[in-house]
């Protein structure tokens, strides 16, 4: 006699049925998440999946900022980039509030303060975003900031930088003002615990010393691990940030 045909098993009480997976977009232009932005696009998920971040944000007159560099280039010598002076804003701030150089160890439920900046930017190349890394960042000043910003961002835009200089940051500054963006929410780069984003430098009217003005202004944007430090924190760094662009000797008075 031949076998029963098998029966399906029937679905447990009460467990819903599993939705059928919907059939994938037809046409259209594919694209491998692979290389770099197959990395980049894992590290931002991790971030997203594992960082309760927030962003608070201030505008700041740059005006006397930009006269400072130009009056430094003026003098002669090597020629300071505008990112050199702000990473130079950021390691001074970040001297004042080394909460935000830090890492969460989830493991051990620890946050770690570093007491080394390796600070790292966003660099858009060809093949995708890129974010090198600046060692020892805070033991540099405006010229050897410059220097290596200029050689990293080479390397980038020809494919050369190692997995050295591309690893091991401990904080990110993100100038995506060279794009002619105002403002943004960045994600972090994980497992760092904060990113200063830099908007476009642009005139505006400004109130200065009481008065309407048309001045350089810029959109300053901090996006913080919540978990790492509270508003106030967040907002001391920014703000001191904020004061050091918009007041030149207060950031000379750290040096």
């Amino acid at each position: 006699r031949p076998a029963a045909p098998p029966q399906a098993r029937p679905a447990a009480a009460g467990a819903p049925a599993r939705p059928a997976r919907p059939p994938a977009p037809s046409g259209g232009l594919r694209v491998p998440l692979k290389g770099v932005r197959g990395a980049v696009a894992d590290k931002l998920s991790r971030s997203r999946r594992e960082i309760p971040d927030a962003t608070c944000w201030v505008d700041a007159d740059a005006t006397e900022f930009l006269r400072a560099r130009t009056a430094m280039n003026a003098a002669g010598g090597p020629k300071i980039s505008l990112i050199a002076l702000l990473a130079r804003v950021c390691t001074a701030a970040l001297a004042r509030f080394p909460e935000l150089n830090s890492t969460v160890d989830t493991e051990a439920g620890e946050v770690v303060q570093l007491d080394r900046v390796h600070l790292g930017f966003a660099a858009q190349t060809e093949r995708g975003l890129v974010v090198p890394v600046v060692r020892d960042a805070h033991a540099r000043d405006a010229e050897s900031l410059a220097a290596e910003f200029a050689r990293l961002t080479e390397a980038a835009r020809t494919g050369t930088l190692t997995p050295a200089e591309l690893t091991g940051g401990t904080f990110t500054l993100n100038n995506y003002g060279v794009f002619g963006v105002d403002g943004s929410t960045p994600i972090i780069n994980h497992p760092e615990a904060a990113m200063l984003g830099v908007g476009r430098i642009i005139p505006k009217p400004w109130v200065h010393e009481g008065d309407l003005a048309v001045r350089q202004v810029v959109e300053l944007a901090l996006t913080f691990d919540h978990r790492v430090c509270d508003g106030g924190t967040a907002g001391g760094f920014l703000r001191y940030v904020a004061d050091c662009v918009e007041h030149p000797a207060v950031l000379l008075r750290t040096l």
